[in-house]
């Protein structure tokens, strides 16, 4: 009985704590990063009027946490970086085919294949599940389902001339609907490694905790 009860509060717990959701991303860096850089003061890139969203903000202050990890800190009167944030999300509709689960009736020599269908066949009742010469007849089911494809890009640049010094770009492919779940770790994977390869591309995989 103590087993049993040990046993049935861990899996309260489990599902109360929630469980962990794989995110993967496919991360492409471009820098020239400097060996050594003195000042790590930055400041964010004013976006236009109608992209300055509530969202893009929420998303920023993502960014500014993963900055303050690598050491940076805001500086939004005199930087020496520039740090530019934009997103999308586009729902792509994709139309997927399901083999069907089709019953099976016995043939009968009396009532054919289970006698429940109306077309007279041979002697015996018609079964559109079974061809009689060929065997069972595939069954298929259509159905539209959501791809939600993302993409956030991040560049870091000097203030004094504009040159970029970082450029990521991290895509990811879901049937999440909501991007704010799933934003965390997008952000997360485009500094993992930081500045990471000059030109290359990488998948990143996070787990990301999901409470239920």
């Amino acid at each position: 009985m103590k087993r049993t009860m040990i046993a049935a509060v861990a899996a309260v717990s489990l599902l109360l704590g929630g469980c962990a959701t794989t995110i993967r991303s496919d991360v492409t860096t471009f820098h020239q990063w400097p060996a050594q850089i003195a000042d790590k003061s930055y400041a964010f890139v004013a976006p236009a009027p109608q992209d300055n969203t509530l969202e893009l903000q929420n998303y920023e202050n993502l960014v500014r946490g993963q900055l303050a990890r690598l050491g940076f800190h805001e500086a939004p009167q005199s930087p020496a970086l520039k740090v530019a944030v934009r997103f999308t999300t586009v729902d792509v509709p994709t139309q997927v085919v399901y083999p069907a689960m089709a019953p099976f009736y016995p043939y009968s020599a009396r009532f054919g294949y289970g006698g429940w269908h109306r077309r007279y066949w041979g002697g015996g009742w018609y079964n559109p599940f079974y061809d009689p010469f060929w065997g069972p007849v595939p069954q298929y089911d259509v159905r539209e389902e959501h791809r939600y494809h993302r993409q956030v890009q991040i560049s870091i640049a000097s203030a004094a001339d504009d040159k970029r010094l970082f450029d990521v770009t991290v895509r990811n492919v879901s049937k999440t609907l909501s991007t704010p779940a799933v934003m965390p770790a997008l952000v997360q994977s485009a500094f993992e490694g930081f500045p990471g390869p000059n030109g290359g591309a990488r998948v990143i995989e996070l787990k990301q905790q999901q409470n239920g």
